[in-house]
């Protein structure tokens, strides 16, 4: 295993960030904890900066923090004196960035705990996997600071949990436990205080294994099929269920299968 204070890339990351590589799988903290990893253009750029990077040999991320809290949001310090056109170009800048977590194309797990609020939730909402001690809690106090999201919140958080939920939170600033967003969709998995970390570890090594062709579709592919219409939808599935068996590693697979050389579905 490598530790880095620049990125397992060609590019050096900001003090705010840590990266470590562990073979396939590339840990990305969060490391501002004494501001509860509150996020700042330096970081969210750090960010970008971290998945642009990303060397070859690295198959799934996993997103962490230091400190007991994932992220309390934006850093509102920055924001004090920014004008409206500055606001559109900050929200953008925030869009391209976690457009490349979740669109550039490595498995991206996030393990949470404490804070998971106002940009931190669009952060986490950006991931694929996301792993949730049992400290985590959910918010968005935008509306009670005469702000509106502006990471991605309205698409993503809304298609996770719903509009209904989403509207709550923000007119009432409701707060949700880690069961309790479990339930509603926040995350996949609620586990005991301590354990999201290792929790997520273990479900990217079992992702890092998986073919490049499934990681492909499951990625590229399913959440297009998922926003379509159905018609359209039935053929992407046709097309790329195609492609995915036609490959020379899905042959080899099925083989080791047929052979009783694969691991079965076990309850």
């Amino acid at each position: 295993m490598t530790t880095d204070q620049g990125s397992p890339g060609s590019g050096a990351l900001p003090g705010t960030l840590r990266a470590e590589i562990n073979g396939p799988v590339a840990v990305l903290y969060l490391a501002r904890p004494d501001k509860r990893n509150a996020l700042s253009d330096e970081t969210i750029l750090g960010v970008e900066q971290f998945f642009r990077t990303l060397d070859a040999q690295v198959r799934v991320v996993v997103l962490d923090a230091d400190g007991d809290h994932f992220c309390a949001g934006l850093d509102l310090a920055e924001m004090a004196e920014r004008d409206t056109l500055a606001g559109i170009a900050h929200s953008r800048m925030w869009h391209r960035v976690f457009d490349l977590v979740e669109n550039g194309g490595v498995p991206v797990i996030a393990a949470l705990k404490g804070a998971v609020i106002g940009g931190g939730l669009e952060l986490a909402a950006a991931a694929h996997i996301r792993v949730a001690d049992a400290s985590a809690f959910y918010a968005l106090p935008e509306g009670q600071r005469g702000l509106f999201v502006g990471g991605g919140g309205s698409v993503r958080v809304s298609r996770l949990v719903g509009v209904a939920v989403m509207t709550d939170m923000m007119l009432t600033g409701r707060r949700y436990r880690a069961e309790e967003g479990f339930a509603l969709g926040f995350s996949q998995y609620v586990v005991p205080a301590g354990a999201a970390r290792m929790t997520a570890l273990d479900l990217a090594g079992r992702v890092a294994a998986n073919a490049s062709q499934t990681t492909l579709a499951v990625l590229q592919v399913l959440p297009r099929i998922a926003q379509s219409n159905p018609a359209e939808g039935f053929v992407m599935e046709s097309l790329i269920s195609a492609i995915a068996q036609g490959t020379d590693d899905a042959k080899s697979r099925m083989r080791e299968f047929l052979a009783g050389r694969a691991a079965k579905v076990t309850e």
